[in-house]
């Protein structure tokens, strides 16, 4: 079950410890599997893709790509009030991301001279979605809405057969909604190498975004440079800072929802009361007896959660910001005035009902978000995520020639004599 330690300089940071030396840990094996499959799937495109789904995912599909028509067809066989939740859903997430969208600009100044910046949506971006017992439909909307938003000209969408040979068909739903534009029926390492490199069927994208598994995450940070990836993701991370005004079930119900995500994935929860530490432990064990992924939960909250008991509120916040953590929970009296003082984290809830599982399916920020500390430099996914910018600049001949000699003495500070060059030529010329 999960431990609890008082904050006194050092337990709390020897936990932090343990749980980057979690994060380090590097598979050499993984790796080198991995490392196989693209190379296999850049000489060899589809051939290798259908060997490896034979392989891995124990299935032969009949056909690769899913057309509209079909994807239609098979988002009108799901539950309707599912579908009306992705829809209400889809809403929200293309509210939020839609406020986000730059525009291109240009200025003019009084000696003729233009500079600006053009903005516009990658050509062709890749979404990875897991299809298996992991399907998150959800995701689906948090990596095409905003895609779309931005204005990408082209969606592709991979994911996994089901033992069956045939997609999900509220991945396929989702999909639906979000305007992907194409998909195609593969998984794992092979499907983000296709994406890559682009392969008979499968044309090769600019950007590779979604979660999967440590195969998928390993393919992506491999590739990162034949194409842009969103973020190399690590485990699942929450942590809650709470005060006595905290009610313990809540705090216990959230703590759980992200431990059922993986054996590996941190649970931790911050207070200044220590008798609320003690009830916390004691709904774990209540609410924890009827959870249908209970031996995941039970395993992580053992090997990486823990509540830690704080001298105050300040001091959790302090904590907090060294951590950088994924989700951050603020369930104190007055959230609010904690907004300022929260450097460091992917997504931040305020409130006792703000629970984290309103941000990964429904309020509308994004819920890719940075794990294992980088949330001290990277930010959740956004439209900024598909996005190109080019800057362009308009100088006259008489702005040129002003401006010429600054430029031939920084050029020739550096040594780069054709530099000075390329504006002596010009300057001179009347």
């Amino acid at each position: 079950m999960i431990k609890t330690v008082k904050a006194d300089g050092t337990a709390e940071y020897n936990f932090m410890a343990d749980l980057k030396a979690r994060n380090e840990s590097t598979n050499k094996d993984v790796t080198a599997i991995v490392s196989d499959i693209i190379e296999n799937v850049r000489q060899n495109g589809d051939k290798a893709v259908t060997e490896y789904t034979l392989r891995f995912d124990g299935t032969q599909v009949e056909k690769t790509e899913i057309s509209k028509e079909e994807i239609s067809q098979l988002a009108k066989t799901c539950d309707k009030k599912f579908l009306v939740a992705l829809e209400n859903a889809a809403k929200n997430i293309a509210d939020f991301h839609q406020r986000q969208l730059q525009q291109s600009w240009l200025t003019t100044k009084e000696n003729g001279v233009i500079l600006g910046q053009r903005v516009r949506g990658l050509t062709r971006v890749g979404i990875y979605v897991p299809g298996g017992t992991a399907a998150y439909p959800s995701s689906v909307l948090m990596n095409a809405i905003p895609a779309k938003i931005a204005g990408v000209k082209e969606i592709i969408m991979v994911t996994p057969p089901g033992k069956d040979g045939k997609p999900n068909p509220d991945i396929l739903a989702a999909a639906y909604i979000a305007g992907v534009d194409r998909v195609f029926l593969m998984g794992g390492a092979q499907a983000v190498a296709a994406l890559a490199y682009g392969t008979e069927t499968v044309p090769k994208v600019d950007k590779i975004v979604g979660p999967g598994n440590i195969f998928v995450a390993t393919a992506k940070k491999l590739l990162y440079g034949v194409v842009d990836i969103d973020m190399i993701a690590g485990p699942s991370e929450i942590l809650i800072i709470a005060d006595k005004t905290a009610k313990a079930d809540y705090l216990a119900a959230d703590l759980m929802s992200q431990a059922e995500h993986d054996k590996l994935a941190s649970s931790i929860l911050l207070t200044d009361s220590e008798e609320l530490a003690n009830l916390v432990k004691i709904e774990l064990e209540k609410q924890m007896a009827d959870l249908s992924r209970k031996e995941i939960i039970e395993k992580a909250l053992d090997d990486y959660g823990v509540i830690i008991v704080c001298k105050n509120i300040d001091d959790a916040v302090e904590y907090a910001n060294i951590l950088a953590p994924e989700h951050l929970e603020v369930c104190v009296a007055n959230p609010m005035e904690y907004i300022g003082k929260l450097d460091n984290a992917g997504s931040v809830f305020l409130g006792n009902y703000s629970p984290e599982p309103l941000g990964d399916y429904y309020a509308g920020p994004n819920h890719v978000l940075p794990t294992s500390g980088t949330a001290k430099f990277f930010s959740p996914l956004s439209v900024d995520c598909f996005i190109k910018k080019s800057s362009f600049i308009y100088y006259t001949k008489s702005a040129l020639q002003a401006d010429s000699s600054d430029i031939i003495a920084l050029a020739n500070a550096e040594g780069l004599t054709a530099h000075a060059n390329s504006i002596i030529v010009r300057a001179k010329d009347e």
